[in-house]
């Protein structure tokens, strides 16, 4: 009989920037705690702009430029062989929506304070304040640069 329990998922968001870098290590751990697959999710838009120009440009690849650069991050954060079960997710659209519909059955959804856009000096960017308020798991919302806690080793 097969075993009808869902997977827990631990859903990060990554952009590549240091705040979901620390994101991508808290949701190592936090998965290697639980006993949870790592979802690694990075989300890409058509830019506004592409739509008025003449021609389309037909060698832009936004989908493949951006699941090559999360699987760099990923690969920069976690290495090549990670203690975890780790999936690449590359969805289009808003990055908060993409990440909640990611996370909707997930144990939890984690994200950095801040990402690549918007000012700097604001505590909490757009995404990580929509995932914080609209989630259907808990949100953890990573500040500053402070590593996870180091595993326990098991009792002998």
């Amino acid at each position: 009989m097969a075993d009808s329990t869902p997977q827990l998922r631990v859903v990060v968001g990554v952009d590549g920037s240091e705040p979901s870098k620390h994101a991508l290590e808290w949701g190592r751990f936090t998965a290697r705690t639980m006993g949870a697959r790592l979802e690694a999710v990075s989300v890409w838009r058509m830019p506004a702009t592409a739509a008025m120009a003449p021609v389309a440009p037909l060698e832009l690849d936004l989908e493949g430029y951006t699941a090559k650069a999360l699987h760099a991050t990923v690969t920069e954060v976690l290495g090549e062989s990670p203690e975890v079960p780790v999936r690449e997710i590359v969805g289009e659209g808003s990055a908060a929506q993409v990440l909640l519909d990611t996370a909707k059955d997930a144990r939890l959804l984690i994200v950095g304070s801040r990402g690549h856009g918007g000012f700097v000096g604001l505590m909490l960017g757009s995404v990580s304040s929509a995932c914080a308020e609209h989630a259907k798991c808990p949100v953890l919302v990573i500040h500053g640069e402070t590593p996870p806690p180091p595993v326990a080793a098991p009792p002998a």
